[in-house]
C-alpha cells in the first residue's frame, strides 16, 4: 500500500483501485471514507473503478495510516491538510473528490478551504454537520417508517425511537435501516466496516471541528459542480437533509437513489456507478 507524509510528519496510507498511481489515462478520484473507519468498507465503490481510477485515503489512525503523536489532529477541520498533502503527493493541480458519510464533512471543508483545487465534488450519503444542518429524530423516523413492512422493523424501529429520543444507545439494533436490503451481504459489510479506533471517532467532531457559517461563506467562491447522492431509505442522511445541504453550493445536483440506504453502491451497484460516472465525466 503506498504512503505519503502529512504536514505534521504522520505517515498516511491510501488504496488504489483501477489503475496505476500515475497512469496518464485520466485523473483519479480521491475518495474519503466516513467513520472514521478503515477505508476497506468502500471497496471499489460498486465497480466505479472500472470507469475512473480511485485513490482511497485511510484517514490518520485508521486502516494502515499511522496514529499521530497529537491525537487532537483527528479533528475534522485539521484533516483537511492531509487531503491537500495527498493531492500534492499525487502531483495533481486539481482533484475530483468523493466523500462518503462523515467523510463528506471533510470533503466539504476541503472544498471551502481549497476551492481552486477541486474539479468535481461528489458527496455520497453525506454528513451535513460541516454545513450546520442538524438531522432531527423525526426526520430519521420519517425515513425509517418507509420500511414498516420489513420483518425486522418492529425491533429496529423501537431501538431507533430510543436512540433518537435520548433514552438508548442501541445503534447495532438499528443497523438494518442503513441498508436497502438486510441480507447476508449487508451483515458481512456491517461487520467488516466497524470503526476500530474509537478515539479517532470521538475526536473527529470535537469542539471546533465545524464552523458552519464560515464554511458556507467560503463556499461562495466554490464554483465546481457538486453531486449530492442520497439513499431513499437512509436514516443517517435523509434525502430531505441532503437536499438542504445542496443549497450551500452554487452548482449542485441532488440524486435520490431508489431503494438505497447509507451504502448505495452496495444496494444497486449498476445504478450507483452510472450516476456517479455520468457526473464525473
Amino acid at each position: 500500500m503506498p504512503t505519503f507524509f502529512a504536514p505534521d510528519g504522520t505517515r498516511l496510507a491510501y488504496r488504489m483501485h483501477g489503475g496505476r498511481e500515475r497512469d496518464s489515462d485520466g485523473a483519479p478520484v480521491v475518495c474519503i471514507p466516513g467513520g472514521p473507519a478503515d477505508s476497506r468498507y468502500l471497496g471499489d465503490l460498486g465497480g466505479l473503478s472500472a470507469h475512473r481510477r480511485l485513490i482511497v485515503l485511510d484517514l490518520r489512525g485508521t486502516g494502515r495510516s499511522a496514529i499521530p503523536d497529537d491525537t487532537s489532529s483527528y479533528r475534522c477541520d485539521r484533516l483537511v491538510e492531509d487531503v491537500e498533502a495527498l493531492r500534492i503527493h499525487l502531483g495533481l493541480p486539481r482533484i475530483d473528490l468523493l466523500g462518503h458519510s462523515a467523510g463528506a464533512n471533510l470533503a466539504t471543508q476541503y472544498a471551502a478551504r481549497h476551492p481552486k483545487n477541486v474539479g468535481r465534488l461528489a458527496l455520497i450519503a453525506p454528513g451535513t454537520r460541516a454545513l450546520g444542518i442538524a438531522i432531527t429524530g423525526e426526520a430519521r423516523r420519517e425515513v425509517a417508517r418507509l420500511r414498516r413492512d420489513e420483518p425486522w422493523f418492529p425491533t429496529a424501529y423501537a431501538a431507533l425511537e430510543a436512540v433518537t429520543g435520548g433514552t438508548g444507545s442501541g445503534w447495532e439494533a438499528i443497523s438494518p435501516f442503513f441498508y436497502g436490503r438486510w441480507d447476508d451481504t449487508a451483515r458481512q459489510h456491517l461487520a467488516a466496516g466497524r470503526p476500530d479506533n474509537e478515539e479517532a471517532v470521538a475526536l473527529f467532531a470535537a469542539e471546533g471541528a465545524f464552523a458552519p457559517d464560515a464554511t458556507r461563506a467560503a463556499l461562495t467562491d466554490f464554483g465546481a459542480p457538486v453531486l449530492l447522492l442520497a439513499g431513499e431509505f437512509d436514516v443517517n442522511s435523509p434525502p430531505r437533509s441532503v437536499a438542504e445541504a445542496g443549497e450551500s453550493f452554487r452548482d449542485a445536483e441532488l440524486v435520490v437513489q431508489p431503494g438505497a440506504g447509507h451504502y448505495p453502491w452496495l444496494d444497486d451497484a449498476e445504478r450507483f456507478t452510472a450516476t456517479v460516472t455520468a457526473f464525473l465525466g
